[in-house]
């Protein structure tokens, strides 16, 4: 059995303010064309379809799309929920649905009854794990303790005593939570949401032990935890700490032993991603970031003096220039005023401000649009502008 796995598909969600669906239509038209020209006979797909519980209805419209062409492909699917996905909007008909190859599991009580495939070693039980909220099921479940570890070592316990009526079938698991050997093992990405209870989200991957191959989804990378345990991460990158990611899907083959073979398939990238960093004149300059002319970039400004117009002059080489921060070196003015002084103007206040942050004074123009703020803030504009002639030298 030839097998796609991919996850945190995300569908409406932004780049920093840039809409993806197109590029996410995209990877659909790849994801197709991969079922075909690979010859796979089982989709899975490991929770975070959407991007939000209430999904905005042009994402709405893509799912619906790219499961009607899965179900229409030599490929059957088994789809879950994850911690982004509403269970019960995604789960929604999935009675009926089943009837077209297309296999959704979002309820937990479920968790044990697998879906049966065939292929000519037998037959293969796919068991869906939605993503678990211990909160949700320690009641019903009876778990001694609020864990993810606990609320998953439970869905596994009934996938056993399930398998274990079964001799001879081979079994796929696909759960969407945050599995490692070790917390070193593999390291979040900025765009994953936080699933940790009480500031614990790890699951050992000895929760796993005797499957044949577990689908994982959550984290946005890539990762290999053991041959039979594999993260495939997001198609596309979601924020700027993905930028050396690799996105794609796992190509795995199961034969009648077990996954035989794992191949990575990248996707395309739309869009590139840079992480820049220098003073302003070395950005503008430097012809080895020519390359990155084209990319989304993330710049990072070392300069002394925060420059005038930065982002105006950046986007000038690099037009898709998404954020901009300031760190200079140390010893440089930057950072906060510490405590608001007493006895001066709004005005002068906010001219401090500025030769704080800045490192030099406001310009003339700058300090009288200043001053025209704080009039405006003020319930009688005579009083800042009397505040501060009297504070003048």
């Amino acid at each position: 059995m030839r097998i796609l796995h991919t996850s945190d598909w995300h569908l409406g969600r932004s780049f920093h303010r840039e809409g993806m669906l197109g590029h996410q239509a995209a990877y659909v038209d790849h994801l197709l064309e991969v079922v075909d020209q690979e010859a796979v006979d089982l989709v899975v797909v490991a929770g975070d379809v959407y991007d939000r519980a209430l999904p905005h209805v042009d994402a709405v419209r893509l799912a619906d799309e790219t499961l009607a062409r899965l179900a229409a492909s030599r490929a059957q699917v088994v789809l879950t929920s994850g911690n982004h996905d509403s269970a019960q909007r995604l789960g929604f008909s999935s009675r009926l649905i089943d009837a077209s190859g297309v296999f959704i599991r979002t309820d937990a009580s479920g968790v044990g009854t697998p879906v049966l495939l065939e292929d000519e070693h037998g037959e293969v039980a796919v068991y869906g794990i939605p993503y678990l909220d211990p909160d949700a099921v320690r009641e019903p479940w009876g778990l001694a303790v609020r864990s993810h570890e606990a609320a998953l070592s439970a869905a596994m316990h009934r996938v056993r005593a399930d398998l274990a009526t079964r001799p001879r079938t081979r079994s796929v698991v696909l759960a969407h939570a945050f599995v490692a050997g070790a917390p070193t093992q593999v390291q979040p990405s900025d765009s994953e949401r936080d699933i940790s209870v009480g500031g614990v989200s790890l699951v050992p991957t000895a929760v796993f032990d005797g499957v044949d191959y577990t689908a994982l989804g959550h984290l946005h990378g890539p990762h290999t935890l053991s041959e039979s345990v594999r993260y495939s991460g997001s198609p596309l990158a979601y924020s700027f700490s993905e930028a050396t990611q690799v996105k794609g899907s796992w190509l795995v083959d199961l034969d009648g032993f077990g996954v035989r073979e794992a191949d990575f398939l990248p996707a395309p990238v739309p869009r590139p991603l840079a992480r820049l960093r220098g003073t302003l004149d070395e950005l503008l300059a430097d012809p080895r970031h020519e390359q990155h002319e084209h990319s989304w970039v993330q710049a990072t400004l070392t300069d002394d003096v925060r420059p005038l117009q930065a982002m105006d002059r950046l986007r000038r080489r690099f037009p898709h220039t998404l954020v901009l921060g300031f760190e200079p070196p140390a010893g440089a003015p930057a950072g906060l005023p510490t405590a608001l002084p007493h006895g001066r103007s709004d005005h002068a206040i906010a001219l401090d401000f500025v030769q704080q942050m800045r490192g030099g004074p406001a310009t003339e123009a700058e300090s009288a649009l200043l001053l025209a703020a704080c009039d405006a803030c003020c319930e009688d504009p005579d009083v800042d502008m009397l505040v501060s002639e009297m504070a003048a030298p």
